[in-house]
């Protein structure tokens, strides 16, 4: 396979186009201290912190890079201060991205604000407003660059493989997870078998992880796929959208009336690329096609063709061939009959999950890769190779759950808030006007896009009462 990594004028440039080479294939029944079942950023972060903590890992990606994922393609700040510490921001800033310098909100009675970020200002507060790049682009970063620490530092990685069981041993209380079996292409019956076991089992693979199934539905008999918590999404890419030239500029946000209680957003990824989409509440969503018998997909098509607001902008706009595609996000939105860990249980004995398949994406903005890499570190101070030799115990899973609620729990209650307050369409409407003439609003909004670590005084009654309903 062809090197992917060159140089230009001494910055390291990664093609992310060409295949990745990840080494040899270990033998059925090797025996890691850590497995971590994903390749995208979380699983990826997860296991070059492990490693980086002397663990030897073993990182299984299902698909082959490069491939894609589908997502709305915004990178908050949150998610750029990991890239830095793991040394793949530098890949990301040499090459092509937009840098997000604003947010526009838009509501149902056509009223707009523009929040700007200027970056001196988040800097000063400690925080980033943000890049936008196709994921196809930052998770090949990503797992080029953790893949080498991972091999750097003893480990193995191999892509192309599916976890089709994840092992488990004891009965009742004594219940641990120890490791994965499956294939090469991911067919039962087909090829050889192979399986791996480890003192920890991570999952990161997604929203229908099977880490995570293992551990809500087949362990502890919980609900996986709420559908108050899970959001349907629909992306497409497109060339030439009006008012989104060049490659720094704002993101928007549009609360409109065919849309609501989703979102519709336009996010650039670069020069003359957007990424358009809709998000909405699964349990929304099947309203949606109960009433109109419409799918995410026409009514996004409608509001590009249709819409007074957009029709002109979409005008001399050409959709990418291909691009259109649909996909679920697991919130981190709190349960109103929750399990005794929120958002809902990630961890047991022998296994952790970070990211998606732990349910963490932000119920307002839809963001999900910061606190994907926030999980993933935090699974390096909840694991030790030496003490936990004999297998990540019970009351390490219980503190990984707690210290994780206590990190993000503010931050998506409050998020959640937020995303219910924007469903009504005349709160929706008074809050983005009000926005649009109090500062206060507009910034309690774009850090919470941006994805800013949780202040206590964002959600306090008497903060909220001053910033929104007096003058």
């Amino acid at each position: 396979m062809p090197d992917v990594t060159r140089r230009f004028c001494g910055a390291a440039v990664v093609d992310y186009t060409q295949p990745i080479d990840t080494g040899e294939i270990p033998e059925s029944g090797s025996h890691f201290d850590v497995i971590v079942v994903g390749g995208g950023p979380g699983g990826s972060a997860a296991a070059a912190y492990n490693a980086m903590n002397g663990c030897k890992v073993l990182l299984i990606e299902k698909e082959v890079w490069p491939r894609d994922k589908i997502c709305g393609d915004a990178v908050g700040g949150k998610s750029l201060s990991h890239a830095k510490e793991l040394g793949v921001l530098e890949l990301v800033d040499n090459s092509p991205h937009y840098v997000v310098d604003s947010i526009v909100f838009g509501s149902a009675n056509g009223s707009e604000v523009r929040v700007m970020l200027p970056k001196e200002a988040y800097e000063a507060k400690g925080l980033q407003s943000g890049y936008a790049l196709p994921r196809k682009q930052f998770d090949f970063f990503m797992f080029h660059r953790c893949q080498e620490i991972v091999r750097e530092n003893g480990g193995v990685v191999i892509q192309g493989f599916t976890v089709l069981d994840v092992i488990h041993e004891g009965t009742g209380d004594d219940e641990k997870i120890t490791g994965v079996s499956g294939k090469f292409g991911g067919k039962r019956g087909a090829g050889d078998d192979f399986e791996f076991s480890a003192n920890l089992t991570i999952g990161a693979g997604g929203y229908n992880c099977p880490v995570s199934r293992k551990i809500t539905i087949d362990m502890h008999g919980e609900d996986h796929n709420d559908p108050n918590h899970f959001c349907g999404g629909y992306r497409e890419y497109w060339e030439n959208v009006g008012g989104l030239e060049g490659n720094d500029g704002p993101i928007e946000i549009h609360f409109i009336d065919e849309v609501l209680p989703g979102y519709f957003w336009l996010f650039p990824v670069r020069d003359g690329l957007v990424n358009v989409g809709i998000g909405m509440l699964i349990s929304e969503q099947r309203k949606l096609k109960a009433n109109r018998k419409k799918s995410l997909k026409k009514v996004q098509e409608w509001v590009i063709k249709e819409h007074p607001r957009f029709k002109e902008r979409f005008a001399s706009a050409k959709m990418v061939e291909g691009s259109g595609k649909g996909w679920q996000l697991p919130f981190g939105s709190p349960r109103k009959k929750a399990p005794s860990f929120q958002p809902r249980r990630n961890a047991m004995a022998g296994a952790m999950t970070v990211g998606d398949a732990a349910s963490l994406v932000d119920p307002f903005s839809g963001e999900g890769v910061g606190n994907a890499l926030l999980s993933a570190k935090l699974t390096s101070r909840h694991f030790n190779k030496d003490s936990h030799s004999k297998g990540f115990p019970a009351d390490a899973a219980i503190a990984y759950m707690e210290n994780l609620w206590d990190i993000l729990g503010k931050e998506l209650t409050n998020s959640t808030k937020l995303q219910k307050l924007m469903k009504w369409k005349r709160l929706s409407n008074w809050f983005v006007k009000r926005a649009s003439k109090k500062p206060e609003i507009g910034e309690l909004m774009s850090e919470m896009i941006a994805s800013k670590d949780t202040q206590e005084i964002l959600w306090n009654p008497w903060f909220l009462f001053k910033t929104i309903v007096l003058p």
